[in-house]
């Protein structure tokens, strides 16, 4: 589900009640730890964390207009998802989170190439997701990105 939302806090607005509370908390979190040079908005109809263009002029590949992306955090119609592209583009970060992830949560992990879909919002493992947010950095992650797309 996409949000025609311009900024945070109208998309936060537009949220079903049950989901105000925990998106708002993972935007607060992200935005706290995030890694430094990110910057917080909208994209592709979902919160989003990205690379400003003052960091990396070339933007993304497939429509070089927008910025870079990083993460992002959508109110699907079933779950919440956390999409964050480093865990995409690096197995180790991967392989990390999905070995810690039990010892964050009580139920199974519900996960594609970067997207975590939070089907109980009562149990979102805050702690975990925070210490992703401090596993890589802006310059990692483009100089990862770049060696993807520049093969």
């Amino acid at each position: 589900m996409t949000s025609a939302a311009t900024n945070p806090e109208e998309y936060i607005a537009q949220l079903p009640e049950d989901r105000i509370a925990p998106i708002t908390k993972l935007n607060d979190l992200i935005k706290k730890h995030m890694p430094k040079g990110l910057e917080a908005g909208m994209a592709y109809g979902m919160l989003a964390y990205y690379v400003p263009k003052s960091i990396y002029p070339d933007g993304y590949h497939c429509k070089p207009f927008p910025p870079l992306p990083f993460i992002n955090l959508a109110s699907q119609k079933n779950f919440i998802a956390l999409y964050h592209s480093g865990m995409y583009a690096k197995k180790e970060l991967y392989d990390w989170f999905v070995a810690e992830y039990p010892k964050h949560s009580k139920y199974k992990l519900d996960m594609g190439k970067s997207c975590i879909r939070f089907k109980k919002v009562d149990d979102i493992p805050y702690g975990l997701i925070e210490q992703l947010l401090g596993k890589m950095s802006v310059e990692e992650w483009i100089t990862i990105y770049e060696k993807a797309i520049k093969k």
